[in-house]
């Protein structure tokens, strides 16, 4: 490791899991029907149905987080309908306008910490008053959020309440759901209890590539892969998909790979908050978002690949760490060796 630089930018740098590569490989020449129709996704099906105590759920598996949520937003909604959402939300931010290209618009909030509030909600419905503005239809949150902050159980209630008061649909971004649950209260089965549908990210959590989309609202079931077609997210080889959740969901993997990226992420947060270092967002994620001087930060280039944030002051900068199901532990010790010396 000595002469490479150490890869912090994200949580996709690495192909995918062993197992999910044994699993390919073994299978790689029996055939099988295509678009997701075949066994294998049937049994990566059962096993998430099973995990979130929902028989009933109807689960797609899609190709990537940006295309789960154009598709599910251009399926939940009518024309008119809008998407109420915080301002550092994905799909606001760094989804090249593609929920707003299928025409509906986004009702962004500014958050300090990403996170969308009952309060925040209601303030954004009010201003929404007749016929001549867009009509807010959807709550979309993100779980990890995009500052790497999490919602405990409670607070998903409390968001389902105030949707169901104001008849809102509750829609959550599950690309690092991994990390969220392994760092908080929230259970698999509350899931399916506070939201009316969610995706369950695989590109960030050891896949190849992929998500499994879950719906558990029976009104938002229907068509859904004809919508998943129309916009490009039918994958003819569906049972690559299948393959990876059927092994993620196996024998407690996905959480095992989230709590294991969790850990090397601490033990970067705990190296800087040993020299006393600040941050944009207090995260128990894999994501950390540290407040270095610039003289530190080119320093650590020569070592570590990471992106900015934001600049906070002529001379300091938020960065963002993030680790994945395959970062090293030793990058802990190298890290440590490197920040000490600044």
């Amino acid at each position: 490791m000595a002469d490479t630089v150490i890869h912090l930018e994200n949580d996709y740098s690495e192909c995918a899991h062993p197992a999910i590569l044994d699993r390919i490989a073994r299978e790689n020449t029996n055939a099988r029907a295509g678009y997701g129709l075949d066994d294998v996704c049937g049994s990566a099906a059962a096993r998430i149905r099973v995990e979130i105590g929902r028989a009933d759920a109807d689960i797609h598996f899609l190709t990537g987080g940006t295309s789960a949520n154009l598709i599910a937003l251009a399926a939940f909604l009518r024309p008119h309908e809008a998407v109420i959402c915080a301002e550092q939300a994905h799909i606001n931010v760094h989804e090249t306008g593609a929920v707003e290209a299928t025409g509906h618009k986004l009702l962004a909030i500014p958050t300090t910490d990403g996170k969308l509030t009952p309060a925040m909600v209601e303030v954004v419905y009010a201003k929404q008053t007749d016929e001549h503005m867009v009509k807010p239809r959807l709550v979309y949150i993100s779980n990890a959020t995009e500052l790497g902050t999490v919602y405990t159980a409670g607070e998903l209630y409390s968001l389902r309440e105030q949707c169901d008061r104001l008849k809102l649909l509750l829609f959550m971004d599950g690309a690092r759901l991994g990390s969220a649950l392994a760092a908080s209260d929230v259970r698999w089965i509350d899931l399916p209890r506070s939201l009316d549908a969610f995706y369950i990210g695989g590109t960030k959590n050891g896949a190849l590539f992929g998500e499994a989309m879950v719906i558990v609202n029976e009104s938002l079931k229907e068509d859904f892969r004809y919508l998943t077609k129309q916009r490009g997210g039918m994958l003819a080889k569906g049972f690559l998909l299948g393959h990876q959740f059927d092994a993620l969901f196996s024998d407690g993997l996905y959480l095992t790979l989230a709590r294991r990226a969790n850990a090397i992420a601490d033990g970067l947060r705990g190296v800087l908050e040993a020299r006393g270092v600040r941050f944009l967002a207090r995260t128990r994620t894999n994501m950390v978002f540290p407040i270095l001087p610039d003289a530190w930060i080119t320093k650590l280039r020569g070592r570590f690949a990471f992106h900015d944030t934001e600049r906070v002051s002529e001379t300091e900068t938020a960065v963002r760490l993030v680790t994945s199901w395959a970062t090293p532990e030793t990058v802990i010790a190298e890290f440590a060796d490197c920040v000490n010396q600044l």
